[in-house]
């Protein structure tokens, strides 16, 4: 009985010293898994949004060695009523106004400030949109109807198979990817895991066999499509979106700060949602768009695809959002209006009309009510009213 006691002890130490080497061995991704689990808890949500750097791979974009773009600052506007309430509601951490391309408001909240790298989400998807149409314009992606494969062989026998750049800009590959955040087993949130763990998010896209439609004839959300883009871009150019962007964008746009794309293990960056930017420099993003491509005494993004991208295009049912090329469109905007949208509350919203740019950041994480989105336009649309 003694000698069993002393193996079985024996065997548990053994196995404490293996857990114990595995830890050491995966500390980076154990960590970084943590991170992500507790990623959006209230107690740490708005640090997280500001600090992404900490909890995932990530990869800087210089912005090079030349004096930022200034903006000039004109009279501070007071914002409409009902404002500070939405702002305390929505958790807003940064808002900034342009007017004629003049900053007039410019706020941060809940202890953020002007330096702070805040996450895109989904805002992200739109700097790609921009990208792509850069290097269509350039002629390394021939036609935005050609099939995804051809650009991205790994997606041969995968459920975009057959699909084209068109339907995935327009999100209507009809791939099957559950969106929910609050499943733990959803698409959207293995992805995380993905990413959090160093894997392929490549090897993620090329997994995805179901559909539930064909390509090109219904609209749905699905975040992995941009993903895609960025493969096909890749596969066309040869090169990183990281170093793409950097030449084509950053360099030319004059951003305050380095802009930073969250990776995953392949030093891929996460293109649908990893970018990193002071909110001024959002702002920016978003006067280059209202200016039709145009800033900093340069033609940044070609007009044409400006005009294409910002246009409901998508099969998208009446009364939905509109989409375009990776940007929005609410279902009664005027023309000219038109934003940049990720969870918990970020935007780029855009109306051409009034000469009006909006950048907001927030940590909301009610952001899925009801009615939440529909009041946040609305809330826009006044702060746009307001600005004389």
């Amino acid at each position: 009985m003694h000698i069993i006691f002393k193996r079985l002890a024996q065997a548990i130490l053994v196995i404490v010293v293996l857990v114990a080497i595995a830890a050491v061995w995966k500390r980076e991704e154990i960590g970084r898994l943590l991170a992500v689990n507790s990623l959006f808890t209230e107690e740490k949500i708005v640090h997280n949004f500001s600090h992404m750097d900490r909890a995932f791979l990530t990869r800087t974009i210089s912005r090079g060695n030349a004096e930022p773009v200034a903006l000039l600052v004109g009279a501070p506007i007071s914002l409409p009523d009902g404002a500070e309430d939405w702002m305390s509601e929505r958790s807003v951490t940064a808002l900034v106004v342009l007017k004629d391309g003049v900053l007039r408001h410019e706020s941060y909240h809940l202890g953020t400030g002007p330096e702070d790298r805040r996450i895109s989400w989904s805002v992200a998807k739109s700097f790609l949109s921009a990208l792509t149409g850069i290097i269509v314009d350039q002629g390394a992606i021939a036609s935005i109807d050609d099939p995804v494969e051809i650009y991205a062989p790994d997606l041969k026998g995968s459920a975009y198979e057959g699909a084209t750049i068109r339907n995935v800009l327009n999100m209507s590959s009809g791939v099957v990817f559950n969106e929910d955040y609050l499943d733990f087993n959803s698409d959207i949130n293995r992805m995380g895991r993905v990413l959090a763990l160093g894997q392929s998010m490549d090897e993620f896209a090329a997994g995805l066999t179901e559909t539930f439609a064909p390509p090109g004839k219904r609209w749905q959300y699905v975040s992995i499509d941009t993903h895609v883009i960025g493969m096909v871009i890749r596969g066309a150019t040869g090169q990183s979106i990281p170093d793409l962007l950097e030449r084509h964008v950053v360099q030319k746009m004059g951003f305050e700060a380095d802009p930073y794309y969250v990776t995953d293990g392949y030093d891929v960056a996460f293109v649908l949602g990893g970018l990193n930017l002071p909110t001024r420099d959002y702002a920016r993003f978003g006067q280059m768009y209202l200016q039709n491509g145009h800033w900093n005494g340069q033609q940044i993004v070609s007009a044409d695809w400006v005009a294409a991208s910002t246009v409901p295009s998508a099969p998208t049912v009446a009364g939905e959002q509109g989409y375009g090329f990776q940007w929005w469109m609410a279902p009664d905007a005027p023309e000219g209006e038109y934003f940049a949208r990720g969870i918990y509350g970020q935007y780029i919203f855009i109306d051409t009309a009034r000469d009006v740019v909006i950048a907001l950041n927030s940590a909301d994480r009610g952001f899925r009510g009801d009615g939440v989105h529909d009041a946040n336009i609305a809330m826009f649309r006044k702060i746009a009213a307001s600005v004389d």
